[in-house]
Formats: C-alpha cells, sequence, structure tokens
C-alpha cells in the first residue's frame, strides 16, 4: 500500500454538493428545530449529509442559556412570526444583488489543505470528470438496521376495513377546505365552520364529518339543524395541543400506532420534504421520525414514520406532490430512531472521464480493497470566507464577542444580497434591530443572534447565542473537532503510512485501548481509530499525541481540560476509524452521445416499467458508473476524491472550471 500527497485533477462543472453519510451524534438534534441556515452548514447524515445548508430545519423551542417566564413570551412571540415567514422568503430576498460572478466569490473559499485534507492512499495517476452534472447521478438508497437496503418498489396500500372512503378527498369544496384550515390553525376570530349537507344523507354526513376529523387534526364535528336544513359544525375540541397531537380515539386499537413508509425524493432533503408533506397533512413535523437526514441534490430513499397517520392519506400524496413517492407501508408500534440505520448506499455517475480504462481500474481496485482516509468532507466546514470551525474555537475559548463578531460581520463569498445588507448595517451601527429588519427571513442563524442581542442586550452574548437552536450551536464546535482530526490523521499518515505501529489505538467493543509492539501484527491499519479532542477520550501513545497537543494549545485550549463552563460546550470526544473501506463496490464505464439522458434506472423509473438504459459499444463521451455502500458518518465525496486524485473544495473547482455552475 502506498501513500500520496495530493495532486489538482479538476472535477468539472457539476454541483459539488454530494450526499454524504453522516448520521452522527449531531444529527440526532437536527429534527428538533426549524431554521433557514444562511451560512452555517449542517451535519448531518450525509453531504448528505453535511451539505451545504437546506432552508429549513424541524420546529421545536429553542435552547436558551436563561429561561423563564418572559422569555417563553418571546419564544411565543418568535414563532409566531416564523409563521409569518413560512412561505419563504420575500421578493426583496430572492433578488441576486451580488456584483460578483460565483467564481470570483468563491476565491474566498477554503481548499482541502485548509482543513487538513491533503493525503491520498492510493498510487494511481488521477483523472477527471463531472460529478452531479444532473442530480439524478447521485442516487441514496439508506441501509436500514437489519441490513437492507430500502427500495421503494410498491405504491399498495395495505387494506384496512376501518379507513374511510376515499370520498373523504372530495367531499369537501376548495372553500371549504380553506375555512375549516383557517379554524384549524385559529387564523381568524370564528370559532366553528359550519358546511351545509347539499343532498343530505346519513352517509354523505358520515363522509364529511371522517372528512374533517381525518384531514384536519384537531377539529371536531356535530350535526346541527338549522331552519329545515342540515350542517356539519367544524370546531376546535382542545386547543391549540389538537394539533400537535393527533386524535387517539379515532385510531383502531389493533392497529400499530406508525405508519411506515419510504419515501422516495428528488432535489429535497429531508427536513424540507418534512416539512412539505407535514403542510399537505396538516400536522406538525414532530411526529415524523428517520433513522438519518438525506441531503437536496440527489434522488434518495429512505424510511420515514409518522404517528397515527394512514397509509390512505399518504399514498394520496402521491396524487398531489412532484418530486416525491411514498409507499412500502406499513403499521408498526414504534418509530424510527436517529442513528439506527446501518449506512447508505450510493448509487454515483461521473460523467466525462477522462482515465483510461487501466486507470479506472486500478484507481476503483484500490477503493475496493484499501479503501479512502476517513476525512471529515469540505461541507463540514461552510462555503464562505468564515469557516465553522473558527466560531467553533471562539465558543470553546468563551470569547463570546468574538463568536458575535464572526457570525455576523461582512464576509467575502457567496451569500444573498440581503444577508450583505444585513451584515454592513451590523458592521455600522452594531444595532441588532436595526441589522435584523434587512433580513426578510429571520430564521436564519443571523436572525436568530440578532433577535438574541436584542433581547438579551449586547453585555449578555451567551444569553442571546443560546437563542439559535442547540444543533446548530453544537454544530460549530463539532466542525472545530472535524478540523483538528482531519490534521492530525493528515499528520499520521505522513508519519507512519498505512500500517498499525506500536502506540496506535483500536476499539475494543466501544473502549480504546493501545497497541502493544507484540500486538501489531494482528491489526490492520483499517482497525485504527483516532480521537476527536475531548475530555472523555485518550490519545495515541507516540509523536501524534504530541502533535494533537501543539495544535490546541496553539488554539489556546487546554487539551486536558476540554470541559466548558457551559456544559453544552463541553467536548467529550469520540473515536473515528482513519480508514474506510466501502462495501458492495462495483463499477462500469459505459459511452453515451447525449450528456442529459440518465445512464441508469431509479426505483420511479422501475415502478414504471422503464426499461434500462442501453449502450452503445462507442460514443462521443465516457461515464464511470459506481455503487458502493458507506457506514454512518463518512462522506461519499472523500470516496470520489481518492478516485479522482482532486480536490473537492467548491474553491478548487472554480479556479480549474469556471463554467461548472453557469
Amino acid at each position: 500500500m502506498e501513500m500520496t500527497e495530493m495532486t489538482g485533477m479538476p472535477l468539472k462543472r457539476g454541483s459539488l454538493a454530494v450526499e454524504d453519510n453522516d448520521s452522527g451524534a449531531s444529527a440526532e438534534k437536527t429534527k428538533k428545530q426549524k431554521i433557514s441556515e444562511c451560512s452555517l452548514n449542517k451535519g448531518q447524515d450525509g453531504l448528505e449529509n453535511d451539505s451545504p445548508p437546506s432552508s429549513e430545519i424541524m420546529p421545536g423551542p429553542p435552547d436558551a442559556v436563561s429561561t423563564g417566564k418572559s422569555e417563553k413570551n418571546s419564544v411565543a412571540q418568535l414563532e409566531e412570526e416564523e409563521e409569518e415567514e413560512e412561505d419563504g422568503l420575500s421578493e426583496e430576498g430572492e433578488e441576486e444583488e451580488e456584483a460578483e460572478s460565483f467564481a470570483d466569490m468563491m476565491k474566498h473559499g477554503l481548499t482541502e489543505l485548509d482543513v487538513g485534507i491533503t493525503k491520498f492512499v492510493s498510487s494511481h495517476q488521477g483523472f477527471s470528470g463531472i460529478l452531479k452534472e444532473r442530480y439524478s447521478d447521485f442516487v441514496v438508497h439508506e441501509i436500514g438496521k437489519d441490513g437492507r437496503i430500502s427500495h421503494l418498489d410498491d405504491l399498495s396500500v395495505p387494506v384496512d376495513d376501518e379507513d374511510p372512503s376515499e370520498d373523504v378527498f372530495t367531499v369537501l369544496t376548495a372553500e371549504e377546505k380553506q375555512q375549516l384550515e383557517e379554524l384549524q390553525l385559529f387564523k381568524n376570530k370564528e370559532t366553528s365552520v359550519a358546511i351545509e349537507v347539499i343532498e343530505d344523507t346519513k352517509e354523505k354526513r358520515t363522509v364529511i364529518h371522517q372528512a374533517i376529523k381525518s384531514l384536519f387534526p384537531g377539529l371536531e364535528t356535530k350535526t346541527e339543524d338549522r331552519e329545515g336544513k342540515k350542517f356539519i359544525v367544524a370546531y376546535h375540541a382542545a386547543g391549540k395541543k389538537a394539533l400537535a397531537n393527533p386524535r387517539k380515539h379515532s385510531w383502531p386499537k389493533s392497529r400499530g400506532s406508525y405508519c411506515h413508509f419510504v419515501l422516495y425524493k428528488e432535489n429535497k432533503d429531508t427536513m424540507d420534504a418534512i416539512n412539505v408533506l407535514s403542510k399537505y397533512l396538516r400536522v406538525k413535523p414532530n411526529i415524523f421520525s428517520y433513522m438519518g437526514t438525506k441531503d437536496k441534490r440527489a434522488i434518495t430513499v429512505q424510511e420515514i414514520a409518522v404517528l397515527k397517520i394512514t397509509a390512505q392519506r399518504l399514498a394520496h400524496l402521491n396524487k398531489c406532490l412532484m418530486n416525491f413517492k411514498l409507499g412500502n407501508f406499513s403499521y408498526q408500534k414504534n418509530p424510527l430512531k436517529l442513528g439506527e440505520l446501518q449506512g447508505n448506499h450510493f448509487t454515483v455517475v461521473l460523467r466525462n472521464i477522462t482515465g483510461t480504462d487501466d486507470q479506472v481500474q486500478q484507481a476503483m481496485n484500490s477503493l475496493k480493497e484499501i479503501g479512502f482516509i476517513n476525512y471529515y468532507g469540505m461541507q463540514r466546514f461552510g462555503t464562505t470566507a468564515v469557516p465553522t470551525y473558527q466560531v467553533g474555537r471562539a465558543i470553546l475559548q468563551n470569547s463570546w464577542t468574538e463568536v458575535m463578531d464572526l457570525i455576523l460581520k461582512p464576509r467575502s463569498g457567496a451569500e444573498k444580497g440581503y444577508l450583505v445588507k444585513c451584515r454592513e448595517e451590523w458592521a455600522k451601527t452594531k444595532d441588532p434591530a436595526a441589522a435584523l429588519k434587512k433580513l426578510p427571513v429571520k430564521r436564519c442563524v443571523e436572525g436568530q443572534l440578532l433577535r438574541g442581542l436584542s433581547k438579551y442586550g449586547m453585555k449578555n452574548i451567551v444569553s442571546a447565542f443560546g437563542i439559535i437552536p442547540r444543533n446548530n450551536r453544537l454544530m460549530y464546535i463539532h466542525s472545530y473537532q472535524s478540523y483538528v482530526w482531519n490534521n492530525m490523521v493528515s499528520k499520521r499518515i505522513e508519519a507512519y503510512g498505512l500500517k498499525p505501529v506500536a502506540g496506535d489505538l483500536v476499539l475494543k467493543g466501544a473502549t480504546a485501548t493501545y497497541i502493544e509492539e507484540e500486538d501489531v501484527d494482528n491489526y490492520s491499519i483499517h482497525d485504527v481509530v483516532m480521537p476527536l479532542p475531548g475530555f472523555d477520550v485518550i490519545y495515541p501513545k507516540h509523536k501524534i499525541s504530541e502533535a494533537y497537543r501543539e495544535m490546541l494549545t496553539a488554539d489556546n485550549l487546554d487539551i486536558d481540560n476540554m470541559r466548558h463552563k457551559i456544559r453544552d460546550y463541553s467536548l467529550s470526544g469520540a473515536y473515528r476509524k482513519i480508514i474506510i473501506r466501502p462495501r458492495n463496490v462495483s463499477w462500469e464505464v459505459v459511452a453515451y452521445d447525449d450528456p442529459k439522458i440518465p445512464l441508469f434506472n431509479t426505483d420511479v423509473d422501475n415502478l414504471e416499467g422503464k426499461p434500462p438504459p442501453v449502450f452503445a459499444s462507442e460514443g462521443k463521451y465516457r461515464a464511470l458508473k459506481m455503487d458502493f455502500s458507506l457506514p454512518p458518518s463518512t462522506y461519499a465525496t472523500m470516496a470520489i476524491r481518492e478516485v479522482l486524485k482532486m480536490d473537492t473544495s467548491i474553491k478548487n473547482q472554480t479556479q480549474l472550471n469556471t463554467t461548472w455552475l453557469r
């Protein structure tokens, strides 16, 4: 096994936002909050799962450092304001006012070298290719806790005699549905809505009762006679709480409380998808559960569970929604839990490759037999001139003024015009209320911090920062841990190559132990782990231990005391394998003439009976189609980097080929 330095082969054009497999601990918090991330990147299941930010994360109460009655009122007001913004950006926010081109702005971004990604494990010559020229060139199938790969292959609905008839979806007019939705969401002052029963029969009244109760959770109904006419009157049964808690008495006791289904989605991340589903079902997003988040620019297939919503209602969404398909329905007793998945299976097409057949063969054989360095991908560190790890470092240093400045100060890089105006206002006035007025959408990290500063004042930045949802705050310090880990693993491979040495760490169960000199031959490089810094880890017993200490000391941090004054920011640490060998690796090189044609069938293609593509022996272009499975918390971008031998940073790609996003 050979180890080589990084070279700069280009990855042409297509989007670098790649689905990865980062379903680590930080993912567990993601589902609890709903926030538009203006500049902070998510750290979830994948470039996926650590990719450029999606617009929304699940709703829930913000974690603040200090609490009290007045704070609860403020939070309620915050939630009301956010509901008003639900439909997205204002016209002002949608305008792109940046004078610089994207390529010019990305001059200020990070390269792999900036975040410690410097080594390769194989010796083959790199080659170029187009990654994600089409989002359909990147398909992710979740691997469940039983080891099975999720597929959408059955759209049928389980037969259940207790389900209402299909008429519930058509019996109400659009106007009646609008009135009922406004009543359900407390958007008007009416306490009830009366619907006249035309062509009155008992069966017709029953269907209307069922339609209101099933389509508008939280509403109850009764029948009233008014001047000789029958009306169905809808009203609130239990106030606002009823919306979050589906009706218990309407669910058959013999049926599992959770409907599990497979969600197929295109070009939409998991958080956005669940927000869309909850909006159409008129329920709160927190009744959904899943094992890992999947990112936007891909086709992804994963299992979802939802509390007390019938398969019939879910299947009806297939008629309403674009770029979604729901199927493989079943009723189960339990929800899904984050982190229960075994990983993800990737099908990736690299188009217009320049490598010879021999180069491709060498690259893919190396990926299959040796693997790749388990670096945290570029998505972990943000896309602007202020990397997320710098904010994380300032938090750990307890430098709260610096935390505030790093998040709010003007910066070079690709940002929306309204964010640029907000930052300029902040730099000029240091007035949080004035800067906040420049933001049409207040759910972004900057907006949350400015709200906190307005509420708690400039002398209480800790509490102001605490208004940002917990998972987003922790993402900053996890980014710093990742930055340290990347740098240390590069030093480890530089010093000792791809063989285990005495003093390396391996896991026995969940416990890290040292490799002793006499046991070195009992291990391979695939067994070796290295720690993310924290108070509950041990460090290698060789010179890399000192390298950890030197790096943290240079950052004014004490490696022997990683506990923070604020418990949330105390780092316990963790262990991560340094080399990952993908499973189920296969590949083929195909020839094609039309850059727009799909090069493999999706689950939906197969359901629709589309024949698989047929390839000519020769064509204008060549593509590499790769299949491989990765465990949680690993990055597909880093596997592809090893195959192509190129820098995956957006900055490097735009410099090599400034047309890739045009």
